[in-house]
């Protein structure tokens, strides 16, 4: 007879195949059609608000794999929040002012670049970076990122560009904005001054060289200096000493030279000389001495400085106050005069003498070369080490005094107001606070000043009489005004007459006739405005629930945004502050191009589809570094099939159950109320590590429990009573009751994180009660479904199945069985406590080891420890279930079946 028909056998559309990078486009036109952005705000009006204020990419181009991350990292937490019931908005944004722009439109425009005006240019980079806001949302939607697509803020927007003035002029009007000629990080090739956040550290050659210095009125006497930067010697004005060091005289064949005792072994074998040491003293018996400079006609004073160590080179500290910050201040600490005789293209100027139009670069070598004609040089050699480089075309920069617009820091208390503010944050990682810290406490005056026609223009100007450059409060609030109607262009197309109001005069001389001058703002500035201008400009929640972003924001739009927030509102712009780490590959390299390791978000998505890549998102502690890799995506793509296997598996065992058929929990079976009770406390774990942002222990949770609680252990028991019990039986409807909310809750689980396949599943399944599931709430946790007794009782059993499983390999490996349903299992050497749990659940240990028979053999113990035997197990074969039973054969209706799966054709079981 064939029972087939009679079986329970599980039917879906969920098919095997997932077929992402097909259905997920047409599951993004669906929610388009029902704008399910609105629909998830609509569902949750009157809630209480959760709001992630978005940090804006470039618009410079594609996506990459660091972006895709953060806005799927975002995109989770917005998920979630709604699902457990808050008004969560997402307002996506773009930086689109600035140098990564402008060197893009730069590189493309070529030498045509050079006959366009300021406005042209800015034209095109508006243009640019329009184009690439475009390209940027289709791609980050194509992601399943969920947001206000529509709407999103553009720092080039006018209406966000008057907020940029608004909270410029508040800084101006507390007296932390100034103008001063101080060295600041210049870039030779993008020709502009770069803030300390735009700078970024590879190792680089430099020549390495040991110079002389001739003391003043003493006879053969020298200071010997280090130096890695030989073009700067040109602005040498000092030689800066420690006051409280040891240094000595050596005297070397019939000369003597004075260097710090402390690196006298170092330096002596370094240039290999023999020395007698003459002379001992402290750095501060040295100051206000004077040396003679090696090849110009010039004084360099004998200084003392703090900040001199006894790491590398002499203890005498080559110093150009025009070329270096602490030199700097060295200059003003002692009147020195501050040379850069440098041009914006790193090209000497005729101040430099015979050095004049040569790169700073080329010079070196011209330099040293005279050095050793003039018998100053003891040594030359190369060094390896980390110099600065600019953020954007990463060529090297230099240190160039320059008059630029500054924020002072510490100015109105500034910089001890975000302390305080950084404090009362919640950061997440915990070493965040540390490292802003850290870094505000460090940080010099800001330099906000640009020399680039793209961005936000700093209203300076310049009185035509005496050449004084200032702000005017009046001047920015007009220009606020025209701004709001015209936008920024407006500096640069209309005249001084039609910005600058009558009644402005020069503070310097009092004349009334000006110029415009043509710096921009920091781009940092910009985004870092982002808070009035998205948020509290629009009365927003303020400060907001969450910024998430990559820990290089520490140096950059964390703390832009604090500094500005603090200085306009006096508090922190936001609650909280996630980090996540930079990506590398799968050796823990940089993704460059050169090294063929960069991965394309793009590629990914359209060779697996998207939810291949969040998966892969939630898998990283991205808190740390994170790597990633064609491997590393396989790996995901199999993960994600046993998921999708999992879910497919629930939804085909739940395609004739309905609500009315749910079994209430008392009458549920044992094993079952033990699946429902690992559940609850299964959702309570995943919905506290959503809490804290520790998406990879949630990968790692449902992974597990889709691969062994569930396939291995839960869905492999009750196939039996599935398949094989009548259709409207209790053991049937009581796996299907249990099957439906571990459905209803896996799906909800995963919706942040698999927004599509979720989504599908939803859209399959029973527990469909919205339009999508990306409205409807998060699992409701049923501590009393959590019976803890039984649930330490079934880990013994589940322990023994361990036990049974290993016995029943071993004998079908010596041939005793075949499937597990052909044995009967002997359990032995039972203490009182196991032997009591297991009597207490006899009848259902033949379907918890999924074997034909279950016996208890003679003997005790009172260890734990339970011996397993296998045997064939006795009778016939059940056509219907497989198993074996003594009475198959003797049922004249059914004489093939057992008694069990008799009963169930006739009706009997229920």
């Amino acid at each position: 007879m064939d029972y087939k028909e009679t079986l329970n056998l599980p039917l879906t559309n969920f098919s095997m195949r997932a077929k992402l990078v097909e259905k997920e486009p047409k599951m993004l036109d669906q929610w388009q059609k029902i704008d399910d952005y609105n629909l998830a705000l609509k569902s949750r009006e009157g809630r209480p608000k959760f709001v992630l204020h978005d940090g804006p990419p470039y618009a410079n181009g594609n996506i990459h794999i660091g972006t895709a991350t953060n806005k799927i990292l975002k995109d989770i937490v917005i998920r979630y929040k709604t699902m457990r019931g808050y008004f969560a908005p997402y307002v996506p944004g773009w930086d689109t002012h600035g140098l990564p722009i402008e060197h893009r439109v730069s590189v493309e425009l070529g030498e045509k670049i050079k006959n366009m005006s300021p406005v042209d240019i800015r034209k095109k980079c508006k243009e640019f970076a329009l184009h690439f806001v475009d390209v940027q949302r289709e791609q980050f939607k194509r992601l399943g990122i969920r947001g206000d697509w529509d709407n999103p803020y553009l720092t080039l927007d006018p209406k966000y560009e008057v907020h940029i003035l608004d909270i410029f002029k508040t800084l101006v009007k507390n007296g932390n904005i100034y103008r001063g000629n101080k060295p600041v990080y210049w870039c030779p090739t993008c020709k502009t001054a770069l803030a300390e956040a735009e700078v970024e550290y590879h190792d680089h050659s430099s020549p390495s060289i040991y110079v002389k210095f001739k003391l003043e009125k003493e006879e053969n006497t020298y200071i010997i200096i280090w130096t890695t930067t030989p073009w700067t010697l040109p602005a040498n004005v000092a030689i800066a000493v420690h006051p409280d060091f040891d240094y000595v005289k050596i005297k070397v064949e019939n000369e003597y030279w004075i260097v710090a005792e402390g690196l006298l072994n170092k330096f002596t074998s370094e240039i290999e000389v023999d020395y007698t040491v003459v002379d001992k003293f402290k750095g501060k018996d040295l100051e206000y001495k004077k040396a003679q400079h090696p090849f110009i006609d010039r004084k360099s004073l004998i200084v003392l400085a703090d900040y001199v160590t006894l790491e590398d080179g002499t203890g005498c500290v080559h110093t150009a106050p025009g070329h270096g910050a602490e030199d700097y201040l060295t200059g003003i600490k002692y009147n020195l005069p501050i040379l850069s005789p440098v041009d914006e293209n790193g090209i000497f100027t005729e101040d430099a003498g015979k050095y004049a139009n040569l790169k700073i670069w080329d010079a070196n070598k011209i330099i040293i070369d005279d050095l050793r004609k003039s018998g100053a040089l003891i040594k030359e050699a190369k060094i390896e080490h980390s110099y600065p480089h600019c953020w954007r075309c990463k060529n090297p920069v230099i240190f160039r005094a320059t008059p630029q617009w500054f924020i002072s820091v510490d100015a109105n208390n500034l910089r001890n107001k975000v302390l305080e503010e950084i404090k009362k944050v919640e950061w997440h990682p915990k070493w965040g606070e540390n490292r802003i810290t850290a870094m505000v406490k460090d940080r010099p005056d800001w330099t906000i000043s640009r020399q680039r026609v793209w961005g936000t223009p700093i209203p300076a100007i310049k009185c035509k009489k005496c050449g004084e450059v200032f702000l005017d409060e009046t001047v920015i609030d007009n220009f606020i005004n025209v701004v709001s109607e015209k936008g920024t262009d407006a500096w640069f197309e209309l005249s001084e007459k039609e910005l600058i109001p009558e009644s402005v005069k020069c503070p310097k001389c009092g004349n009334n006739t000006f110029e415009k001058t043509y710096d921009t703002l920091d781009v940092w500035i910009d985004s870092g405005c982002s808070f009035e201008a998205v948020i509290r400009s629009k009365g927003e929640k303020f400060p907001v629930d969450l910024y998430l972003e990559g820990d290089d924001q520490h140096r950059g739009w964390f703390q832009s945004s604090i500094f500005m927030s603090v200085a306009k509102t006096g508090k922190a712009p936001y609650k909280s502050v996630v980090t996540h780490g930079f990506i590398k590959d799968e050796q823990g390299r940089k993704m460059s191009k050169s090294l063929g390791n960069v991965i394309d978000p793009n590629e990914i998505v359209d060779k697996f589809g998207a939810d291949i890549l969040r998966l892969w998102v939630a898998s990283i502690d991205f808190f740390d570094n994170i790597r990633v890799g064609k491997n590393i995506i396989q790996q995901q793509v199999e993960t994600y099939k046993k998921i999708r296997n999992t879910l497919r598996y629930l939804l085909g065992n739940l395609n004739d159950f309905k609500e009315e058929n749910i079994v209430p929990y008392e009458k549920l079976l044992p094993l079952d109320k033990w699946a429902i009770g690992r559940l609850q406390q299964l959702i309570e774990q995943v919905t506290r590590h959503y809490e804290n942002f520790e998406y990879s222990k949630v990968y790692s949770l449902l992974n597990k429990y889709c691969t062994v609680e569930l396939s291995a252990t839960y869905l492999d028991i009750i196939k039996d009573r599935l398949y094989v019990e009548a259709k409207d039986s209790i053991y049937r409807r009581s796996a299907q009751t249990v099957i439906y909310y571990i459905l209803e809750a896996l799906i909800k689980m995963l919706a942040p994180i698999l927004v599509f396949t979720a989504e599908e599943a939803y859209q399959l399944s029973p527990i469909k009660k919205y339009e999508t599931v990306h409205i409807d709430y998060w699992p409701e946790i049923r501590k009393d479904w959590i019976d803890q007794k039984l649930l330490e009782e079934f880990n013994v059993l589940l322990l023994i199945r361990d036990d049974v499983l290993k016995a029943l390999e071993n004998a079908r490996n010596n041939g005793i069985i075949g499937h597990s349903l052909d044995a009967k299992v002997i359990l032995s050497g039972l203490n009182e406590e196991v032997q009591g749990i297991l009597e207490k659940y006899k009848t259902i240990l033949e379907e918890f080891f999924i074997v034909s028979k279950v016996e208890f053999g003679e003997g005790k113990t009172k260890g734990e420890f339970v011996s397993v035997t296998i045997q064939k197990a006795e009778g016939e074969k059940c056509n219907r279930c497989w198993k074996y039973h003594e009475d198959v054969g003797k049922d004249d209706q059914y004489p093939d079946i057992c008694p069990r799966c008799a009963a169930v054709l006739r009706g009997e079981r229920k």
